[in-house]
C-alpha cells in the first residue's frame, strides 16, 4: 500500500478475525492498515455494519496506538 510507510498487519489481522466470528465472508477481506509519519490509516470494511463492528471492538487499541504515534506515551504493556 503506497499510502503508508509502515505496515501494522496486526490491526488488520485482529478485525479479520474477529469479523470471522460473524461471518465467513470476512476471509475475503483485503484490509490493510499503517502508518505514514504519526497518521494511522486504517482501510475499513465496505459496509456500514461491518465498519461499526471493527471500530467497537478496535477502538481501544488504535487510540493507544495513536497516543504511541503522538508521543503521549510508552507503554504497551497494559490492557
Amino acid at each position: 500500500m503506497r499510502a503508508v510507510e509502515r505496515e501494522t498487519p496486526g490491526i488488520s489481522e485482529a478485525m479479520r478475525y474477529y469479523s470471522l466470528q460473524i461471518t465467513p465472508r470476512a476471509m475475503l477481506s483485503r484490509g490493510v492498515s499503517g502508518i505514514r509519519k504519526e497518521a494511522l490509516i486504517v482501510n475499513l470494511p465496505g459496509s456500514p455494519k461491518a465498519v461499526r463492528e471493527c471500530l467497537e471492538y478496535a477502538i481501544g487499541a488504535l487510540t493507544h496506538g495513536i497516543d504511541i504515534l503522538k508521543g503521549n506515551t510508552g507503554n504497551c504493556a497494559g490492557k
